[in-house]
């Protein structure tokens, strides 16, 4: 017996070890984010509100083809990094940087990286849509802040298709009312068959290059996400 105790190696457990991530938990994770990041992109950031009033804005101007999808898409997904940039530092410096020097789990991580996010998301939702979602889910909480993302994710996504869609409408405005014009013009001279956007499409591109249409309308983007 005690020839088998001495054979016996001696087993060392680290225990402080196991706080700090290792390389393959890391990698499962940072797939699993590049799995779920289109949704989130999507869904949790202001990238739904600029898409829209940038594909609204090449509508408004009769281009329907120019500038294309990928450019629009592109466009969009560099102002929403810069939108998102505080919220993502913030997340970076209380949830990121301590996970990886093992200063706390993943699941406190997760639940600390959540908090900005959901907190820049409340800012941007409407009350009107936030008691529809609270409502429905039997929900009464003392402050907003409780709310979990399954409830705030949707009133976001419907307060950002609201205020794209009128952003949208005073963006189609000016040009609407250039269309109208050219088409009383072409009626009273009797050009009943000369199609009206065929005139006036050049009209709406001299006016969007004069008044710089481009930065306005990302200007008016970027004031329009206020907190």
């Amino acid at each position: 017996m005690q020839h088998l105790l001495a054979a016996t190696p001696n087993v060392n457990i680290n225990v402080n070890g196991l706080k700090s991530p290792s390389t393959a938990v890391l990698i499962i994770i940072v797939i699993t984010v590049l799995a779920v990041a289109p949704s989130v992109l999507i869904l949790a950031t202001g990238f739904t509100r600029i898409f829209i009033v940038l594909t609204l804005t090449r509508n408004a101007l009769g281009t329907q083809t120019v500038p294309p999808n990928q450019v629009i898409a592109g466009l969009a997904l560099m102002i929403s990094l810069f939108v998102m940039a505080p919220v993502v530092s913030q997340i970076n410096h209380v949830a990121v940087q301590p996970y990886e020097h093992g200063q706390i789990s993943a699941s406190v991580a997760i639940k600390r990286g959540t908090v900005p996010l959901e907190h820049w998301m409340l800012e941007q939702t409407r009350n009107n849509d936030l008691n529809l979602f609270t409502t429905a889910a039997h929900e009464h909480p003392a402050t907003t802040a409780s709310l979990p993302l399954t409830t705030v994710i949707p009133a976001f996504v419907l307060s950002e298709l609201e205020s794209a869609f009128l952003i949208g409408f005073m963006i189609f405005i000016p040009f609407m009312v250039i269309d109208l014009v050219v088409s009383s013009i072409l009626m009273s001279m009797g050009m009943y068959m000369l199609p009206p956007t065929l005139i006036s499409l050049p009209f709406k591109i001299l006016l969007f290059v004069l008044v710089d249409g481009w930065t306005l309308v990302v200007g008016s983007l970027l004031k329009s996400f206020h907190g």
